[in-house]
């Protein structure tokens, strides 16, 4: 099958003040897959979707969503297309989540404008979709941590967009709430066509849920691919400074690794 090719980096450096975080980096995000940045702390993931999202300005490079440079693009352009979910998201917890999720339509809004039938259809099914429903006019600060991240969700795919960034999703949430989270990224992707582009710190999920694999090292991109390409070819071992013991998840067909420290 042929992707379409709808997010390009090209020469890509950021810095920090005087210090380069990411160095030109190259890459392409193809249409219609789950794409997870892994990599050790302080190599540049972060960094990496932080520009991918237009928060943060490159110092040389370009970002091309649809073959438009986003930093030429406003934020409502932007956001028509692309949808972004940081780790920290503690603002607003004093709405309900069916407020929350409505201003998710903001960016296909006219400022003088309410809520249309078409609003109101899609923040219905953002809210069905992440099963939120019977939550709907529950105080944000009032759920759990799975059920806070899920209203967020709701409230980025009633963007209806392209591309879903999402930094770090399963933060500070437990195990079964992870799970929960990841599973329901993996229905989004399947089910609705949105393209996923995420950092993750747990490499089993990473390989479990996504199509590639982008490892970054030392502000650069080390190597991307199919996760069983990533696994078995001592990437984590280069990486991580770990040795793995890859085996086949039956349900997933993709690859599960047990680590441990190189000696």
């Amino acid at each position: 099958m042929d992707y379409q090719v709808v997010l390009r980096v090209n020469n890509l450096s950021v810095s920090y003040k005087y210090t380069e975080v990411i160095e030109n980096i190259d890459l392409e995000i193809e249409k219609g897959k789950i794409y997870s940045i892994i990599g050790p702390n302080g190599s540049g993931k972060t960094t990496l979707i932080r520009a991918l999202s237009r928060n943060l300005k490159p110092k040389t490079g370009q970002v091309l969503l649809d073959g438009v440079n986003i930093f030429k693009m406003n934020s409502k352009q932007t956001a028509r297309k692309m949808a972004v979910l940081g780790q920290n998201n503690h603002t607003l917890s004093d709405v309900t989540v069916k407020n929350l999720v409505q201003y998710g339509r903001y960016a296909h809004k006219e400022w003088w404008k309410g809520s249309d039938r078409e609003d109101i259809r899609i923040v219905d099914w953002a809210l069905r979709k992440t099963g939120l429903e019977n939550l709907q006019n529950r105080k944000i600060n009032t759920l759990s941590g799975g059920e806070k991240q899920r209203a967020w969700l709701a409230m980025s795919i009633a963007q209806k967009p392209q591309i879903l960034l999402l930094d770090e999703p399963t933060t500070y949430l437990d195990i079964s709430h992870q799970l929960e989270i990841m599973e329901l990224i993996s229905r989004l992707n399947k089910e609705e066509g949105i393209t996923i582009v995420m950092v993750l710190h747990d490499i089993n999920h990473a390989a479990r849920y996504s199509d590639e694999l982008i490892v970054v090292k030392d502000k650069k991109i080390y190597k991307r691919g199919d996760p069983w390409v990533i696994l078995e070819n001592n990437v984590l071992r280069e990486v991580f400074g770990v040795e793995t013991e890859i085996r086949l998840d039956k349900e997933t067909s993709k690859p599960v690794f047990y680590a441990r420290k190189v000696v």
